[in-house]
């Protein structure tokens, strides 16, 4: 028969057991999330200093510095990395903060591991916004697309809420992401009749719709600045609300949340996050949908703890694939949307295959 524990033993069950098991959890999980933190940061260092070299010119390490510490305009090399490679890796970080917010935000409102942007159709809906403003408004200048950008994706996410809650039924994750898909391809499809009646639209807005960092100034990252900074704090204002909301209605009301109102700020989150990205760099997928599985993957749904990291881990899975993208085919260059695409499809795979992200 066991042995009553001694008067100096450690209890190995019981209620105190059980407060210990529950703060070794916490305290591995603030470790995993220290963790993350810290490597995604010296990625993000990594990838930004090497963006700084890498391309169609290659700049040497000792040159690159030397721009940075002493700038000379009448210098090539100087001239390449300040007034384009620059304002590139700082467009960059700024487009992964928001597309990996927004796509965090929206799989923890409609509780569907796949939802992002582009899933649900903000993408589509500010693509065609700004497609309708170069075909009939005659705009060209990539800092004006930033509020059609707007306009177009919150009509987009009040269009699939309305159709995902149609008959006052409730928007549930399944309805939400085939009320996304709808709305995405009836959107698409309309994209595509007026840029195939419009050659002179087309042909500028192809290069903006495939998703690329290149050839935006400082001028486009200080116009969409704002507005992510006041999507990054709504969303960061949001998150133990968020973690209520993910218990149910009821439970939710009984911890004093109002769910209607915790949804409709992180709507509002997205469409500002999501049109500044789209309104900047273009459809970008991908890393709304990737970057918040790793998160969850390494702290597990506490959205006090993926929306933090998120803010790390997207930028730095935006810049990396960008590098990539410069590197694999140079002195070519694959667009960013799509090196993105090329980085996280692999790795998506293997996360969604395994067994931890499967309990999530």
């Amino acid at each position: 028969p066991p042995q009553a524990p001694g008067p100096g033993s450690a209890p190995t069950s019981g209620p105190r057991f059980g407060v210990r098991t529950r703060l070794h959890s916490g305290t591995a999980t603030r470790r995993r999330f220290v963790l993350l933190v810290t490597g995604a940061l010296v990625v993000l260092a990594v990838a930004g200093v090497l963006g700084l070299g890498i391309g169609s010119h290659p700049v040497p390490p000792a040159d690159v510095l030397d721009a940075l510490l002493h700038y000379d305009p009448t210098n090539n090399d100087h001239l390449l990395v300040v007034a384009s490679r620059l304002p590139r890796a700082v467009l960059g970080v700024v487009v992964g903060i928001a597309l990996g917010l927004a796509g965090a935000l929206m799989q923890a409102v409609t509780r569907n591991p796949l939802a992002d942007p582009g899933l649900l159709g903000v993408n589509a809906g500010a693509a065609f916004a700004v497609v309708l403003a170069i075909a009939y408004l005659g705009v060209v200048d990539v800092g004006a697309y930033l509020p059609f950008a707007f306009a177009g994706a919150a009509v987009a996410a009040v269009g699939v809420y309305a159709l995902g809650s149609a008959h006052r039924s409730q928007a549930t994750p399944a309805r939400m992401a085939l009320a996304g898909a709808a709305v995405a391809i009836v959107i698409g499809a309309m994209t595509s009749a007026v840029l195939m009646s419009h050659q002179s639209a087309f042909n500028r807005f192809r290069y903006w719709a495939v998703g690329s960092l290149q050839g935006r100034g400082l001028d486009v990252v200080a116009v969409i600045v704002p507005f992510v900074l006041v999507g990054v704090v709504l969303a960061l204002v949001l998150a133990r609300p968020l973690n209520a909301v993910a218990l149910g209605e009821d439970a939710s009301r009984s911890l004093g949340v109002n769910p209607v109102l915790t949804r409709g700020g992180s709507a509002l989150a997205v469409v500002l996050l999501a049109g500044a990205a789209t309104a900047a760099a273009g459809p970008i997928g991908f890393v709304g949908l990737a970057a918040p599985h790793i998160v969850r993957g390494v702290v597990g749904p506490d959205q006090r703890l993926v929306l933090p990291a998120t803010l790390v881990v997207a930028p730095a899975f935006l810049l990396t694939a960008d590098v990539l993208g410069r590197w694999l085919i140079a002195p070519g260059e694959l667009q960013t949307g799509i090196a993105a695409a090329v980085l996280g499809g692999p790795l998506f795979v293997a996360l969604v295959r395994s067994r931890r992200m499967a309990s999530l």
